[in-house]
């Protein structure tokens, strides 16, 4: 590649979006490590600053045109990243289960799994399903409530029984919607070779995201 192709590919990469996307994921460290010495005030703070980086990446991504594959994939792993962060950082200090943890990344380890096979099969990832949405909210929702309980006392009372609900309900729905997943993958993969994988079945770009 010559220096016009690598400073062609440099300004695809170091976009603004995409920098705000990359100044996002370097909060995550900080976020863990808030939770984990039991600053959750601090963690929401981070988790504030993350959410408004989150809508101005987005935003600037539409209005200065720069919408790119890189910026897809980093927006739903920082997502990811918070919530596996939240959910190790509240377990190491016994606020959550770890069987519960273990549920929600057990659920993801599936859809990785499905994702090869998928691949091996010739096809792209499912699109996303609205009940992974839904849970994704839900736990979206449930880890701050219960940050906010740890955080301040007077929240305690109420944020701590809705997040615990929250919590428990993105669970359900996040194992709900990866058997809709599993049952997908099954009917995608039985199509015959020779009809190739159609534009309907699967999505080429487009991961599963949180779902």
């Amino acid at each position: 590649m010559d220096a016009n192709g690598v400073t062609q590919v440099s300004s695809r990469v170091f976009t603004l979006p995409n920098i705000l996307s990359f100044f996002r994921l370097a909060l995550v460290p900080l976020f863990l490590a808030f939770i984990i010495v039991g600053e959750d005030a601090l963690a929401l703070l981070v988790l504030i600053v993350s959410s408004i980086t989150d809508f101005l990446d987005g935003y600037l991504a539409r209005r200065l045109n720069q919408v790119s594959r890189l910026g897809q994939l980093l927006d739903p792993a920082a997502d990811r990243l918070y919530i596996f962060a939240a959910l190790i950082g509240l377990a190491w200090r016994d606020v959550l289960p770890w069987w519960l943890v273990a549920v929600i990344l057990a659920r993801d380890v599936m859809l990785a799994i499905l994702g090869v096979i998928l691949a091996n099969h010739g096809y792209g990832p499912l699109p996303v399903h609205h009940l992974g949405k839904v849970a994704t909210f839900c736990l979206f929702v449930a880890l701050p409530l219960l940050m906010l309980g740890e955080a301040f006392d007077a929240f305690a009372p109420i944020s701590l029984p809705l997040g615990w609900a929250f919590a428990l309900w993105g669970a359900f729905l996040y194992w709900w919607a990866g058997i809709v997943y599993i049952g997908e993958t099954r009917r995608v993969i039985r199509i015959p070779a020779a009809a190739g994988p159609g534009p309907s079945d699967t999505l080429e770009g487009e991961e599963v995201d949180g779902a």
